[in-house]
C-alpha cells in the first residue's frame, strides 16, 4: 500500500508475508530500505538496507526518514499497516508507565504493565492499550 512518493522513490506499507516490527519499504531495483515506525510515539529510523553493498549515501536515507516523519506521511504509514496487519505488535510486550514507553516484560521494571491487546482508531488517530493488573484503558493521542 502507497504511503507517499519523494523524488521518484515509492514509499509503501507491505501487504503480504510482512512481520513487526511496523514498518515501510523504499528503494530501487539495487537496494530496499525499511524504516520503523510505532503507534506510540512520533519517531522515525532506519532498520536496514539490503543489499548493504548497495547502500544509497546517508543523505539520501536521512532525507527518506524525513518525509516519512511528516505528520500525514506517517498517519498514512500507520493507517497501512493497521489495515493490513491489525496489528501493533506488542505482543509480549508491556508498559512501562514510569517511562511512558512500551518496554519488554523481560527487563524486570516494577512499574511495567503486560499487554493484554492494542488497536489503532485511525479516524481518532489515537492508540488504545489495555494493560494487564491495570483499570484503565491507556490511550494514546498521536
Amino acid at each position: 500500500m502507497k504511503v507517499c512518493s519523494h523524488k521518484g522513490y515509492r514509499i509503501a506499507v507491505f501487504t503480504r508475508d510482512e512481520h513487526c516490527p511496523p514498518h515501510v519499504h523504499v528503494g530501487t531495483q539495487e537496494w530496499d530500505a525499511r524504516f520503523l515506525f510505532s503507534f506510540w510515539h512520533n519517531g522515525v529510523s532506519l532498520w536496514d538496507v539490503t543489499p548493504t553493498q548497495h547502500t544509497p549515501c546517508a543523505r539520501v536515507l536521512e532525507e527518506l526518514r524525513q518525509v516519512l516523519k511528516r505528520r500525514s506521511h506517517l498517519r498514512r504509514a500507520r493507517e497501512c499497516w493497521w489495515i493490513s496487519r491489525n496489528t501493533l505488535c506488542l505482543e509480549n510486550l508491556g508498559w512501562d508507565v514510569d517511562a511512558q514507553e512500551v518496554a519488554s516484560i523481560g527487563l524486570n521494571r516494577p512499574a511495567t504493565y503486560p499487554s493484554l491487546s492494542a488497536s489503532f482508531d485511525p479516524l481518532a488517530y489515537t492508540t488504545q492499550i489495555r494493560l494487564s493488573g491495570h483499570a484503565n484503558l491507556l490511550e494514546i493521542e498521536l
